[in-house]
């Protein structure tokens, strides 16, 4: 995408300005491309905080909304490179076969000696090839080619990384594997002829259970979440992996959050006891949403010596703090049912609080309107149902 002297000039002095006003002041700039203007003002503006790298590179083009909306954050990105050199696989030749915005490929190919970026859009080639350059990312060869068709006749590589596209012809997000394109379980023997090693990215909604039992070469899987936003699953095949789904092993990352990735395989979860507490004790634990995400929930009782609330309700207890304890910990300040006289003691005149729901008839909005709540402060309030089956709302810090 070329863009003029004019144009690149005015998108560097509004970088920061509100796009829709400037689309309003349009007749004052006539001699501004101002489409690719807001274009690249909006784009760069959506980066600051996923790519932040990229963002403040001078000179980086952004191309349309969707592709920006799907691409890999900085954060997501640089753990698959770090995860590439954990493995300790041989780093010589690596395709990306979906490449779009082209972050993943971007961090993941000074890594290795050669990297191919393939994507259908010829735009999307265009602008790879423009910022690439300019991130001075010289070893990745640009094809403008359908994924599946370079694959058939692609010369093998150490690792081939895909991300299929999640929505149908009509833009509906899709989910299943069979429902994104390509149909990566379909592909798969042909994807382990070509690449000792293929990385998956999938959609976070996806089922994992389901994942694993459709792909039958998955060798690990892990979940990732950025500041405890679940942002994908990156399921990780080789030829060699013919692990049962149940063993395979299950890595949650919480990224931005200071805390130790969690392991486990749904087989030590079946097997794990699950200690329910007879009440609220002194500290509550919320798992973050990379465990919640992977199902974690009998494992965390044995790692981290706490107890369940109830089997349903995914929150932990414990008379003492658990200070490595894989997500949001809370000093429990009080608890009770939902009669008006003691709802009133443990709300107090100061009925301000962040509301959550786990395992309990009612919703976020719902329970706010009945308890007459505002939201915010540093008070947090969880609305749940213990081991014996009884509601009870419970006040943390």
């Amino acid at each position: 995408m070329e863009i003029d002297q004019t144009t690149a000039d005015f998108i560097r002095r509004h970088a920061m300005d509100d796009v829709a006003i400037l689309a309003l002041q349009a007749a004052k700039y006539p001699d501004v491309d101002m489409p690719a203007a807001l274009n690249q003002i909006a784009g760069r503006q959506r980066m600051r905080a996923k790519v932040p790298l990229w963002a403040a590179t001078e000179g980086i083009v952004y191309p349309a909304h969707l592709p920006l909306e799907q691409c890999s954050s900085e954060a997501t990105a640089r753990y698959k490179a770090e995860l590439a050199i954990q493995t300790g696989e041989e780093r010589h030749t690596m395709a990306d076969l979906t490449g779009g915005f082209g972050i993943d490929c971007a961090f993941l190919s000074p890594l290795f000696g050669r990297a191919t970026y393939v994507e259908r859009q010829k735009s999307l080639c265009e602008t790879a090839r423009h910022n690439f350059a300019l991130l001075g990312l010289h070893n990745i060869d640009i094809r403008h080619a359908d994924s599946v068709e370079y694959l058939e006749q692609m010369e093998p590589v150490d690792l081939i990384f895909i991300d299929p596209a999640r929505r149908d012809n009509h833009g509906g997000k899709t989910v299943a594997i069979g429902d994104c394109e390509p149909d990566v379980a379909a592909l798969e023997p042909l994807l382990l002829e070509k690449a000792r090693q293929v990385w998956v990215k999938l959609s976070p909604m996806l089922d994992i259970a389901q994942a694993l039992h459709t792909l039958k070469h998955v060798q690990e899987a892990h979940v990732v979440s950025v500041a405890n936003e679940c942002k994908e699953l990156l399921l990780v095949l080789s030829r060699e992996a013919t692990l049962p789904a149940e063993r395979v092993p299950l890595h949650c990352a919480n990224l931005q959050s200071g805390q130790p990735a969690f392991t486990f395989t749904r087989q030590a979860e079946q097997a794990s006891p699950c200690p329910l507490a007879p009440a609220v004790r002194a500290y509550l634990y919320e798992p973050n949403a990379s465990l919640l995400k992977a199902g974690a929930f009998r494992s965390l009782t044995t790692i981290y010596k706490v107890e369940k609330l109830h089997p349903n309700s995914h929150l932990y207890t414990s008379d003492h703090l658990v200070p490595d304890f894989p997500g949001r910990k809370f000093r429990v300040e009080g608890c009770c049912g939902f009669g008006k006289k003691e709802v009133a003691r443990l709300l107090g005149p100061d009925r301000k609080a962040n509301l959550t729901v786990r395992n309990f008839p009612a919703t976020v909005a719902e329970l706010r309107k009945r308890l007459r709540l505002s939201d915010g402060g540093d008070r947090y309030l969880f609305a749940t149902t213990l081991a014996d089956g009884q509601k009870v709302l419970i006040a943390c810090r």
